[in-house]
């Protein structure tokens, strides 16, 4: 740690070296702000630079740790330590703007869950992370704030709707960064970029927004999920507990225990196959099942299964997104978003199947016959390892390419990761490492609750396969 600039540290590390007096806030958020001035202009993945407040911030931070020792009282897990929101959830006093030009003054009166439980860790936020517009896009560009790069080539994309939290985290800017996920919007991002997520089982964190005019429709309540991303593995887990902590104005929040026993080892995994009619790039398959390898290696016992119905779960969620979308905010959509925005948004309703009334309500139905599916499967495997995307990292804002692209991407490659959102299910996504310079990320699915077994199996993996961005950053 000390022989690293204080912005590579890892979360637990800074936080560590702050509780020990190895350093003090203050020194920890100047570094990462100077990073941020070196590193954001070329990549634009923080789009309000909270730097003024986070140095009082760390100040205060620093007084509060010094009053704790003379008094002998406790500070949070992520005292002083610097980390970003995704610009869609509320943070007191700041424009939650969710990448919308209309939404530009639309001022946050108090914070979310996630932002209130960070701050009450003691995290230091510093700045704001981009997202598309109504971060509805896989692809991180709006009129806005503008176009998000990846740190590893610019010329590709940095995944979305969380495209601003990866880059950044990936560039050195923030220990953990906010982002949350509909149909892959923390997982994307994560292999993109190289770094490591975790989606959460639906109701692990709470999710609300004082400055909403009105709730969501009630599957997308159920099929998003916040969570942090980080370089490291125990970076993930850290900010998931810290995410995680009760708050009452999320109805669905569910206080279910972090860490359960583990299953009699050795632990299976379900290695998933990969469907016939998906067209895939050797070279990533090839790193996927390098992941595999390096689980077997770590003592799992790994087995190439067929997973259960993944066609009709992918369609299902497709099918109740984009028909709640439809019927419930497509003209506030349209009337406020760009061309770009709209031509995507048309791909995405040639995907679905539109449901009246009747139909949606058989496919909410629908739901409860797979997530007992995968129940039942996950009794057998409690593990599976599955791609985050089966080609190669596309080009920026692929997804402007018409109907047929956007099929090819959100049904064709994409198809593992969208199908985690309708089932609810928790899903890491670790790096395994680079395929013609660009990060591949591994998809680790476990069971309702079992993050920590999602999160184990990760940090094997990375045991094997390192920290990835420590490549990008000796590029420089």
């Amino acid at each position: 740690m000390t022989n690293a600039p204080i912005w590579q540290w890892s979360a637990v590390d800074t936080a560590a070296a702050i509780r020990n007096n190895q350093v003090t806030s203050e020194e920890v958020v100047r570094a990462h702000l100077d990073r941020m001035q070196e590193a954001n202009p070329a990549l634009n993945a923080v789009v309000v630079d909270l730097g003024a407040s986070a140095m009082q911030a760390a100040k205060a931070a620093d007084e509060a740790l010094a009053a704790s020792k003379r008094g002998g009282g406790a500070v949070g897990p992520l005292h002083g330590v610097p980390v970003t929101i995704k610009i869609n959830i509320d943070v007191e006093g700041q424009a939650n703007s969710n990448g919308v030009v209309a939404f530009k003054d639309n001022i946050a009166p108090g914070d979310s869950p996630v932002t209130a439980n960070l701050k009450k860790a003691g995290a230091i936020i510093i700045g704001l992370t981009n997202t598309p517009e109504f971060s509805l896009r896989g692809f991180t560009d709006n009129p806005l704030h503008g176009l998000t790069r990846n740190p590893w080539n610019a010329d590709v994309t940095c995944g979305g709707s969380s495209g601003g939290a990866g880059a950044s985290i990936a560039a050195g800017i923030g220990t953990i960064a906010h982002g949350n996920d509909i149909g892959g919007s923390l997982r994307w991002p994560a292999h993109c970029n190289g770094i490591a997520t975790i989606k959460p089982t639906q109701g692990r964190i709470p999710a609300f927004n004082p400055s909403a005019t009105a709730e969501r429709p009630l599957m997308a309540q159920f099929m998003s999920s916040q969570g942090p991303l980080a370089r490291h593995v125990a970076d993930v887990r850290l900010g998931l507990e810290v995410m995680a902590q009760r708050d009452p104005r999320d109805p669905w929040y569910v206080p279910a225990p972090l860490t359960r026993p583990k299953p009699a080892g050795p632990i299976k995994v379900a290695l998933a196959k990969i469907p016939e009619d998906m067209a895939t790039d050797r070279g990533v398959i090839a790193l996927q099942r390098k992941a595999a390898d390096h689980l077997a290696d770590a003592g799992y016992a790994v087995s190439e299964v067929e997973v259960p119905d993944l066609n009709k779960v992918w369609q299902l969620w497709c099918d109740l997104i984009m028909t709640e979308v439809r019927v419930l905010q497509q003209d506030q959509m349209l009337a406020t978003t760009s061309a770009d925005f709209q031509k995507t948004f048309r791909g995405f309703i040639a995907l679905a199947n539109q449901l009246d009334q009747a139909g949606y309500m058989k496919a909410i139905a629908e739901r409860s016959r797979h997530i007992r599916n995968w129940m039942t499967f996950l009794e057998q495997y409690p593990l599976v390892v599955m791609p985050t995307t089966v080609r190669k990292t596309p080009e920026v804002n692929a997804d402007l390419g018409g109907d047929q692209r956007v099929k090819d991407l959100f049904w064709n490659d994409l198809r593992f990761i969208s199908s985690m959102n309708v089932l609810g299910l928790p899903a890491a996504v670790v790096p395994v490492g680079l395929d013609e310079g660009l990060p591949v990320g591994v998809q680790i699915v476990g069971s309702r609750y079992r993050e920590d077994m999602c999160l184990d199996a990760a940090e094997a993996i990375e045991r094997k396969a390192g920290i990835l961005v420590r490549q990008l950053w000796q590029r420089r």
